[in-house]
């Protein structure tokens, strides 16, 4: 890097024994998961799952809070669900047009809001997805209040049925497994070793030689596309695009998600993601009292378990999760 010792690069930790072992045990529970609870609330956990885990690595590991995270997972969802129903799209090229979706508005969003900082950057990121709200309200292929309907799921490399749920539990499982391994391995690297210095101290990242507002750019274009991801696979697991996906809401909910998982954790957001789905599938009898609930254990969350879940967890047992 221009400018700096090589020295200085932060040297990569190895994945600690700890992280390994609680990664198996993820995968183990996920696989035996589908043949105890219904697959389709897996699918929608592990999809917010992926998204929680997107959004965390910008705010967990760069600092940066997003109130608009929501114009990457609908708008991709969007484009996912059009370019299967309309275009003829296979899956896997539907979930890729998710994510250069993701990419595509990550860099337009983040060349306009990463220059700014605090509660700025925050407002500016909620002012986009407002704006492409209401843009998706308007158009006529996003089908205004219906959303983009039956969807098909389609053959997997022509092949793989995905309307049996098991087949496409199989694969919402492997692209959530490759998007969180690919976030570890970017946050273990000596890019995220960068970030992390960001995160801490930027004016010292800035005097060591860092163009941080480069750093900030890829990180804010790599949780986009894997937020897009994530919206994309949404979209043909529900085999349906709608409004409730780029509402402020959505943003929300996965700023909740990742608190109440544990911000800066690697498996915080995806105990979260599975806490609040958990809640809405299984209290949805409650109606409008469910959302009442999920305030009080935030609350509960801020005030008792400042770290979160997870968080707590490795606090207590003195290990990294």
């Amino acid at each position: 890097m221009e400018g700096v010792d090589p020295l200085t690069v932060p040297a990569v930790r190895p994945q600690s024994r700890s992280e390994a072992f609680a990664f198996l045990i993820l995968v183990a529970v996920l696989v035996i998961a589908p043949f105890v609870i219904y697959p389709l609330i897996l699918m929608q956990a592990l999809c917010f799952a992926l998204f929680a885990c997107a959004f965390n690595l910008l705010i967990g590991y760069v600092g940066l809070l997003s109130f608009g995270h929501a114009l990457f997972f609908g708008w991709a969802s969007y484009l996912s669900a059009y370019s299967a129903k309309a275009w003829g799209f296979p899956p896997e090229l539907a979930i890729l047009t998710g994510a250069a979706t993701g990419a595509v508005l990550g860099v337009i969003s983040g060349m306009l809001a990463i220059r700014r900082q605090g509660i700025y950057f925050a407002m500016v990121t909620l002012a986009l997805a407002q704006m492409m709200f209401f843009f998706a309200l308007q158009a006529k292929f996003t089908g205004g209040e219906d959303g983009i309907q039956s969807v098909p799921r389609g053959k997997l490399l022509g092949l793989f049925n995905l309307a049996d749920q098991m087949t496409m539990y199989a694969l919402v499982l492997v692209i959530f497994l490759a998007g969180f391994l690919f976030i570890h391995r970017v946050i273990n690297s000596p890019f995220g070793e960068v970030l992390k210095a960001i995160r801490e101290n930027e004016p010292r990242a800035i005097s060591l030689g860092y163009k941080t507002d480069r750093y900030k750019l890829v990180a804010f274009i790599l949780s986009a596309t894997l937020a897009g991801v994530a919206g994309g696979t949404k979209a043909l697991v529900f085999q349906i695009a709608s409004l409730t996906d780029v509402h402020w809401t959505m943003s929300g909910e996965v700023v909740l998600m990742t608190l109440v998982g544990g911000l800066g954790t690697i498996f915080g957001p995806v105990a979260g993601a599975f806490v609040i789905i958990a809640m809405q599938n299984f209290l949805n009898a409650l109606d409008q009292w469910v959302t009442v609930i999920q305030g009080v254990i935030f609350v509960a969350c801020v005030l008792l378990f400042r770290r979160g879940i997870i968080g707590e967890v490795a606090y207590y047992l003195r290990i990294k999760l």
